[in-house]
C-alpha cells in the first residue's frame, strides 16, 4: 500500500520506521531525486505533496513523498479534500505518501474516512511510565531488534533506569551491545548497572522528600538531578507514576481491601509484596492530599513541553506538592 499515515507521541520509534521505509523504498542512489519532504510551514503542503507523490520516479527504486506534522488529518478545507479524492486511488504502487503528526487523525473529517480506506495507518504511543508490564516488553522487543538477549531482572532494571524514553532505552542497549559483543550470555542486572545511568532512582527519592513534605531535600534533589543532566520531562514521568500509584494504594486501602495481590493489580504494580512498603510509605497521607498533587504534576508537565524555564518551574512546583503532603 502506498500511503502511510504514522501518528504517535512517541517520536524517535516513529523516526526509526521512517528510516525503515526510506530504506525499502528508495534506492540508495537515487535517494536525492526521489525523496521529497514537506514541512508544515510549506505552503500548499498537501497539494504539493500530492502531485509529487503522482510524479514517476527516477532510476531504479520508488519514490518517497513526506508530508512532516501535517494538520491535514485534523483539517482540511474542500480544495484539499477535492485532491484527495482525485489523487488517492491513483498514486503509483512506486510512487509512496508518507503523512506524520503526533495527534490521531480526527475521525469526523471526510478526508480521515478516505485515507482509512486507501492508506496504511500506525500508531506510535509512548507507553505511561506507569505501565511496567508494556514497558519491559517494550524493552525485550528493542533489545531483540539490536540480537541482545537480557535476563528478567536485567530487562526491569533498564525499565526503571530509562523509563518511557525511548531515544535513551535504544542509546543504553546499544552501548550494552558494544560492550557484550558476540557474547552468547544473557546481558545481566550487574552488566547494566556498570554501564546503564539510572536516574529514576534519584527521582523516586525525590518522590520520597515530596512526600514526607520536606521542602529542602527535594530542592536539593532537583539541583542534583539537573546537574546530571536527568531531563526534566523524565523527572516529572516518574514523579507522576509515583503518585498515581500511590493513589491508587491509598483508595484501595480505604476502601477495605486487604489482599496485596487485588492491590497490586489495581495500582498495576508487578510484584505484589511491595505493597507492604508502598502502604507504609502513604499512611500518613490522605487520598485528597494526593488527588491535590497530581493536577500540579500534570500542570508541571505542560509549563515543561511550552518551553518555561526548567529550573524555576520545577523548583515552583516541588514546592507546592511539598506544602500539600506536609499538611497532616
Amino acid at each position: 500500500m502506498p500511503i502511510h499515515i504514522y501518528w504517535g507521541e512517541d517520536d524517535f520509534a516513529m523516526s526509526k520506521a521512517i528510516a525503515n521505509l526510506r530504506d525499502e523504498v528508495l534506492d540508495a542512489n537515487w535517494i536525492s531525486f526521489n525523496y521529497t519532504t514537506f514541512p508544515p510551514e510549506h505552503p500548499n503542503a498537501a497539494i504539493d505533496a500530492l502531485n509529487q507523490a503522482m510524479t514517476p520516479p527516477f532510476g531504479t527504486g520508488g519514490r518517497l513523498v513526506c508530508l512532516m506534522n501535517a494538520s491535514i488529518i485534523q483539517q482540511s478545507d474542500e480544495m484539499v479534500l477535492s485532491e484527495l479524492q482525485r489523487t488517492l486511488p491513483v498514486i503509483p504502487e512506486n510512487s509512496h505518501l508518507l503523512i506524520t503528526n503526533s495527534s490521531k487523525p480526527d475521525e469526523r473529517l471526510k478526508s480521515t474516512k478516505l485515507f482509512k480506506k486507501f492508506a496504511q495507518i500506525r500508531e506510535f504511543p509512548l507507553v505511561s511510565p506507569w505501565k511496567t508490564d508494556l514497558l519491559i516488553e517494550s524493552v525485550n522487543k528493542a533489545a531483540n531488534s539490536l540480537g541482545l538477549k537480557l535476563t528478567s531482572k536485567c530487562a526491569e532494571f533498564l525499565v526503571e533506569a530509562v523509563g518511557n524514553d525511548t531515544r535513551l532505552l535504544y542509546n543504553e542497549l546499544e552501548k550494552l551491545q558494544l560492550y557484550v559483543q558476540d557474547s552468547k550470555k544473557p546481558v545481566d542486572v550487574d552488566t547494566a548497572a556498570q554501564l546503564v545511568t539510572n536516574g529514576t532512582r534519584s527521582s523516586l527519592e525525590l518522590a520520597g522528600a515530596i512526600r514526607m513534605g520536606n521542602t529542602p531535600q527535594a530542592l536539593s534533589l532537583v539541583a542534583d538531578l539537573l546537574n546530571a543532566s536527568e531531563p526534566s520531562l523524565r523527572i516529572v514521568a516518574t514523579l507522576i507514576g509515583q503518585f498515581r500509584t500511590w493513589l491508587w494504594i491509598k483508595i484501595m486501602m480505604e476502601t477495605g481491601e486487604r489482599s496485596s495481590q487485588a492491590i497490586a493489580s489495581a495500582a498495576e504494580v508487578r510484584n505484589h509484596y511491595r505493597i507492604k512498603y508502598l502502604l507504609n510509605e502513604v499512611q500518613f497521607l490522605s487520598v485528597q492530599q494526593l488527588v491535590s498533587c497530581l493536577p500540579i504534576l500534570l500542570e508541571l508537565e505542560v509549563n515543561l513541553k511550552q518551553g518555561t524555564a526548567q529550573v524555576l518551574i520545577l523548583q515552583t512546583k516541588v514546592i507546592e506538592l511539598c506544602q500539600i503532603c506536609k499538611k497532616r
